[in-house]
């Protein structure tokens, strides 16, 4: 192996935070048809998201940590199993709590062993460029609504949605077993300064790192960013339907956001390497929350593509910042715990949206106030993200307990 192969640590990520992040957001394209096959409510459908990032945020702290004792390979091997697993006994549900129980919890378990620990590595491998790295990685989570979603929603079309989940659960078992093999730790040789410091230092104390400024600011915003998006993007087909969009046209919305989220991250990835992290997450975050108070005036299927531009492109290009930012705060050899931390409390964040949502389409028959309250989130993210200490200076400890 040589620093050559990191491009190939990107390919791998990119494929499995697709291939995992599409299927468990898929949910937002069965959840009219299984209500429909099977008299449950959305609420309790939604709960299942629910459960998802709530194990996700949990799982992704211990995979984090996992991989930085035992490197990523294992730990993407083991979310690879699982989730195929998980999808083909979620579509044998016979009941809403068999459902609950395989799609909220193990879907989200097996989720959440590639996004932290693949964020984790390929910051490892990247000296330069590491913000467009990782944003490449990320970029899986974009392509996602380009393939899963129309994928899924043409199988329920051809077939009937428990079909159409086992096959999508047996492709990932096809798709992401051979891409986790490939997954490697960083060659001994290499030359990252910030590893070489790290390894003639002793790590700091973790009680120390998430009482710290630079964590608070970083789990927070991060829990208030994803707080805003979640719901509007998991009810984003069923409010676009309710707006009179035909279903293939409304799931054809999501995939321009994931569209416009791979262009975000690029974009906002490539700005961040060049002037800074954190002035780019607060404008992405701005954006954000402006384009959800958007959605209240829209109705028409030229405007949500509109609208699906600027925000996917928001909400896609700050994600992969944070763990830039946990890179650059707190060093190599703790980043996978660090940023599995962070990772659970916006876990937390994003399992509001979806059950919030689903509460308040099930009482008021519309989603204005979901838009309105997922908006002013988004405005307080902004502000929490102005309060983030300075960066280290180059070649300075990246994070003194002291």
């Amino acid at each position: 192996m040589n620093t050559s192969y990191r491009w190939v640590i990107v390919a791998s990520g990119a494929l499995m935070t697709c291939v995992a992040l599409g299927a468990m957001f898929s949910l937002a394209i069965f959840q009219e048809p299984i209500a429909s096959d099977t008299g449950w409510s959305h609420v309790g459908i939604s709960s299942a998201m629910t459960l998802n990032f709530i194990v996700m945020g949990i799982g992704g702290f211990l995979w984090g940590a996992a991989s930085d004792r035992f490197g990523p390979r294992i730990v993407v091997l083991i979310g690879a199993v699982v989730l195929g697993l998980a999808l083909v006994l979620a579509s044998r549900a016979g009941s809403l709590l068999q459902f609950q129980l395989t799609y909220g919890i193990l879907v989200g378990l097996a989720a959440s062993t590639f996004f932290a620990p693949m964020i984790a590595a390929t910051t490892a491998w990247f000296d330069t460029n590491r913000s467009l790295a990782v944003s490449l990685v990320s970029a899986g989570m974009g392509v996602a609504p380009m393939t899963i979603s129309p994928f899924a929603r043409w199988l329920i079309t051809a077939y009937d949605w428990r079909t159409a989940m086992l096959i999508i659960g047996i492709s990932a078992w096809v798709l992401l077993l051979p891409a986790a093999l490939l997954v490697r730790r960083t060659p001994a040789e290499s030359s990252d300064s910030d590893t070489t410091l790290s390894a003639q230092s002793a790590a700091p104390s973790l009680s120390k790192v998430f009482k710290s400024p630079q964590f608070l600011v970083l789990g927070f915003t991060f829990f208030a960013c994803c707080a805003a998006h979640s719901g509007p993007i998991f009810h984003m087909v069923n409010y676009a339907t309710i707006c009179g969009i035909a279903p293939m046209a409304a799931v054809s919305i999501y995939s321009v956001e994931g569209l416009a989220g791979l262009g975000g991250r690029l974009l906002y990835g490539g700005l961040a390497d060049r002037i800074g992290v954190k002035p780019v997450l607060i404008a992405g975050l701005l954006v954000q929350a402006i384009v959800l108070a958007a959605y209240l005036f829209v109705s028409q299927l030229g405007e949500f593509y509109a609208l699906a531009v600027i925000f996917g492109s928001a909400y896609g290009g700050v994600m992969p910042l944070y763990a830039v930012l946990a890179r650059e705060y707190f060093g190599p050899r703790i980043i996978g715990t660090v940023f599995g931390a962070a990772t659970m409390l916006s876990s937390i964040g994003m399992a509001f949206g979806p059950l919030i949502g689903g509460w308040i389409f099930d009482t008021f028959n519309n989603y204005s106030w979901l838009f309105i309250g997922s908006a002013l989130v988004g405005l307080g993210a902004a502000a929490i993200a102005l309060a983030f200490p300075s960066l280290p200076a180059k070649n300075k400890p990246v994070f003194d307990p002291a």
